[in-house]
């Protein structure tokens, strides 16, 4: 059962490389659903989000266990796709996230520090 997530969101494309900013796009949702059909990610979205002021104007949400996304991510297929990513998309992130189970550990974890800390 997923206990963690990747968050990778995006800005928009830099102009003129449009195209091959959906060319990427095809690769990453590749790699996702290739890492999905082989169980090391338990599930996978993308999201285009409405224009609204910011610069995040999409996400995907990675969502799988702890360690296999720890594997993902550090895995050259991953650090590939980012980067090609990052060279023609703007303000390109990725950042950890717990879920599930994990996130009675996590705030257990904070409510204790607060506790000690408060």
């Amino acid at each position: 059962m997923a206990d963690s997530a990747l968050f990778i969101g995006w800005g928009a494309p830099v102009r003129g490389r449009e195209q091959n900013a959906a060319k990427v796009f095809g690769e990453a949702v590749e790699l996702w659903s290739k890492l999905q059909a082989d169980g090391t990610l338990e599930s996978w979205s993308a999201y285009f989000l409405e224009p609204h002021g910011g610069d995040l104007q999409g996400f995907f949400l990675l969502q799988g266990e702890r360690e296999k996304l720890a594997l993902v991510r550090t895995s050259e297929a991953f650090e590939t796709v980012i980067q090609r990513a990052d060279t023609i998309i703007e303000r390109l992130g990725v950042v950890a996230a717990a879920t599930g189970a994990r996130i009675e550990s996590e705030m257990g974890r904070f409510l204790q520090n607060a506790a000690e800390l408060g």
